[in-house]
């Protein structure tokens, strides 16, 4: 067989094998596990107790208020949450399966939740390491490499871990663990360099995070970015934006086009992954909180 048809068979093997891999990652989806988790009657709120405007929802058990902000050339919008108990502060997959490419728009998954307010995730989903754990119960236990995560713990604190130093399964007390980072501030002070981004990501971005402030007491961020309306933020400068709010610990969550505000029905911000269409992109899952 002539040279020229050795080349011609390799090139068509090397493409299909390119293209298999491509498309496993990015659009092959594998739905592992269906999660069931609906409230009972008994731990919905008393409708006569709830109060709620456009920047503002309050009833028993939650008390939530929307603020927006101008920094940075950016638009910002910060969720100050107080809850009380641990268990209104959920996470949801999309289409309440685990799997992988597994996705819906952040408002879709949320308003299939009932949540009041809710957050994009850390996108687990186009992962294939890191860890995975979803109100107590662990999905996937494989590390990744210089991989820092957020712990959500039964009391409702946060705690950062590194999951080279800690196997999954031996955290105490557990509630929810998020994949993506990094860590923005710890005790108070930023962690994050004034050059640091997420693998390749723009310096400027549209950005989500989530922090807590005190005992039972949140805020969720989320910035517009990547439009001549709003130019977005570097890691470091969302970390100094959290930091003056007088946060504890702060973690970065999936950003760009994932980043998504949702709260009483409708999404806040302004989603875009090319700062030209203004839309939400499918994701894996949220943070929310609700019943």
């Amino acid at each position: 067989m002539k040279k020229w048809l050795y080349t011609i068979i390799f090139s068509l093997g090397l493409l299909s094998f390119t293209t298999y891999i491509l498309l496993d990652t990015f659009v092959l989806t594998k739905e592992y596990q269906v999660v069931e988790d609906e409230p009972t009657k008994e731990e919905l709120p008393d409708e006569e107790s709830i109060i709620t405007t456009e920047d503002y929802y309050k009833d028993n058990n939650i008390e939530i208020k929307l603020d927006r902000v101008r920094e940075l050339e950016t638009d910002i919008y910060l969720v100050d949450i107080k809850v009380s108990d641990v268990k209104y502060l959920k996470t949801a997959f999309a289409k309440n399966t685990y799997g992988k490419n597994v996705s819906e728009v952040t408002s879709k998954i949320a308003a299939s939740h009932d949540a009041i307010v809710a957050i994009n995730g850390d996108f687990y989903g186009v992962q294939e390491k890191g860890y995975v754990l979803r109100n107590y119960k662990i999905y996937r236990k494989s590390s990744k490499a210089n991989q820092s995560d957020l712990v959500i713990k039964s009391d409702g604190s946060f705690e950062i871990i590194k999951e080279k130093e800690i196997k999954l399964d031996s955290i105490k007390d557990a509630k929810e663990v998020l994949s993506f980072g990094p860590a923005l501030v710890i005790d108070g002070k930023v962690v994050v360099g004034e050059k640091e981004e997420v693998a390749k990501a723009r310096a400027s971005n549209p950005r989500t995070a989530i922090a807590i402030i005190d005992d039972l007491h949140y805020l969720f961020l989320v910035s517009d970015g990547r439009t001549k309306e709003s130019k977005g933020l570097s890691l470091y400068e969302l970390a100094n934006i959290l930091k003056d709010y007088n946060v504890k610990i702060a973690y970065n969550l999936d950003g760009g086009g994932s980043s998504t505000l949702y709260f009483n029905g409708k999404v806040i911000n302004n989603p875009t992954h090319d700062g030209k269409k203004m839309e939400e992109r499918k994701v894996s899952d949220i943070v929310y909180i609700g019943y």
